[in-house]
């Protein structure tokens, strides 16, 4: 994904900076919400990333088990 935004007077700045200076812009009041919801996007991204994780540690799973599985790994 290319993180970069390009205006029609041919200046660029990246997501990052762009979150940067709009978060500069917001009432300190708001900021408490903003980062609560940047936790939320983390939080939900790792928990995605585990769910991923143990689906296909249950699938490959019967693969494991097999035995000529147990027959390619006995002699290590």
């Amino acid at each position: 994904m290319d993180t970069t935004v390009f205006f029609a007077y041919k200046t660029a700045m990246t997501i990052k900076e762009l979150l940067l200076q709009e978060i500069e812009k917001v009432p300190e009041p708001l900021l408490q919400e903003v980062l609560d919801f940047i936790q939320f996007l983390q939080n939900k991204h790792q928990q995605e990333k585990l769910e991923i994780t143990l689906l296909s540690e249950s699938s490959l799973q019967k693969d494991w088990l097999s035995s000529q599985e147990e027959e390619a790994w006995q002699d290590l």
